[in-house]
């Protein structure tokens, strides 16, 4: 099955630790990769208006990958699906901000389309509930099975 790699909002306005945008810039040049950048426009999500907070304007990704999708939210565009499909992906590896939340939203999503997400622990982070990315495991095993989080980088199947 052909994999891909998503990274989820790696961008300044999130801080994202060194070592994650390293260990992520590092696997997303061995295979097909895509990433979001969360953006601000109030009129599509309220962030500002609900939660008296808002990413920059022009937050652009720290991770370089062949794809990039602006989106305004927790879930991912739905350009983003159709993108994948038309590569005939069908395992994603997730990683990034907040596994608990917009990596959750996005597992949500790929699960729908059909696909496979799958989490990569050790490159993501969890939201200020659980930084570790505990939590955000123990959803993604509960809503897309035992075999959907990948917690090393030995455990990465080749694909």
């Amino acid at each position: 099955m052909k994999q891909a790699l998503l990274v989820i909002d790696v961008q300044p306005s999130f801080d994202p630790p060194e070592w994650q945008v390293q260990g992520i810039a590092q696997l997303a040049s061995t295979m097909l990769s895509v990433a979001t950048v969360e953006r601000h426009d109030e009129s599509v999500t309220p962030f500002w208006g609900q939660l008296g907070w808002k990413p920059a304007p022009d937050d652009d990704p720290l991770v370089r990958t062949d794809r990039l999708f602006v989106k305004h939210g927790y879930s991912p565009p739905v350009a983003l699906i159709a993108y994948l499909k038309e590569e005939a992906v069908g395992r994603v590896l997730v990683c990034g901000i907040q596994a608990d939340t917009c990596c959750l939203a996005a597992g949500f999503m790929l699960f729908d389309a059909g696909l496979y997400p799958t989490m990569l622990q050790w490159l993501t982070v969890g939201s200020l509930l659980d930084r570790s990315a505990n939590l955000g495991a123990h959803l993604w095993r509960h809503h897309f099975g035992a075999e959907s989080v990948i917690v090393n980088e030995q455990e990465l199947p080749d694909g």
